[in-house]
């Protein structure tokens, strides 16, 4: 009698681990009702409270300080959703073992990654939406019509998603436990909304010294980004540089991708020991 020896099924690969992964990191989010409600409410509250306080026009242009506080508050919930909720919310993952559980899994780690990008991207769609509502509904902002205008909104949007996630993914190797993660990612966050123009309307406003160390970093170029999609052409002059600069927003942004994983993959710690 002879045996039959069967070779074991091929394990996944790790892109269909990651968007798995994804689907169990949605789940997992979304039944977290209390931070949910934050993750969304927080962008949009200060989109209302400083649309409602600064809401002259610029000029004869038409445009109010409200819809241009939206267009760039699109790019700061973004930020928010995906470098501030990854960085700790793998902190998170680190502290009560899910890493570590996953570690003994077949995934790999760039599947993590991935896991947790489907998850900023889904959120991202959601936070985008409610505020392009909140915009519409209280300042009068009208979306564009161009097909060119919304292929620079996915671009954007995708550069947005991956590079600060990444980063977030990397930040949080800084966090020694869930409780500093907060810190850890909010002060660089709210620092850089400051210095990159999205609290201050125009960014011409601010000195430009500031401005030029902003541009090192994705958050004044997604927001740039994104009133390039939402604002009329006639507000270009109200940039430091007088263009949209579309160019160099993809450079930075692509750079960022290739950075952020770079570091991901460099500092990226399965468990909170750091033998």
């Amino acid at each position: 009698m002879t045996r039959t020896l069967t070779r074991p099924a091929p394990l996944p690969s790790p892109l269909r681990l990651g968007l798995a992964r994804g689907g169990i990191e949605l789940k997992q989010f979304f039944r977290q009702k209390e931070h949910v409600v934050f993750t969304f409410s927080m962008p949009a509250f200060l989109l209302v409270l400083l649309g409602s306080i600064f809401n002259d026009a610029f000029g004869n242009s038409g445009v109010t300080a409200g819809q241009v506080f939206t267009a760039s508050m699109v790019g700061a919930g973004i930020v928010a959703t995906s470098f501030v909720s990854m960085g700790i919310g793998v902190a998170v993952d680190r502290e009560d073992g899910t890493l570590k559980r996953l570690r003994g899994t077949p995934m790999p780690a760039v599947s993590y990654f991935l896991g947790k990008i489907v998850l900023v991207a889904v959120s991202s769609v959601a936070e985008v939406i409610l505020l392009l509502g909140v915009g519409m509904l209280l300042f009068d902002l009208s979306l564009p019509t161009e097909l060119g205008r919304w292929l620079t909104f996915t671009w954007v949007f995708v550069l947005a998603v991956i590079s600060c996630s990444l980063l977030g993914i990397a930040i949080s190797a800084l966090a020694r436990s869930s409780q500093s993660a907060p810190a850890v990612t909010n002060i660089p966050y709210l620092g850089l909304q400051f210095i990159s123009g999205v609290f201050i309307n125009p960014i011409t406003a601010l000195p430009a010294a500031m401005v030029t160390v902003a541009s090192f970093f994705p958050v004044k170029w997604i927001s740039q980004g994104f009133r390039s999609v939402f604002l009329p052409d006639s507000m270009v002059v109200q940039e430091m540089a007088g263009s949209w600069e579309h160019g160099m927003t993809a450079l930075v942004l692509t750079a960022w991708c290739v950075a952020g994983l770079a570091l991901c993959l460099a500092t990226f710690r399965w468990t909170n020991s750091r033998s």
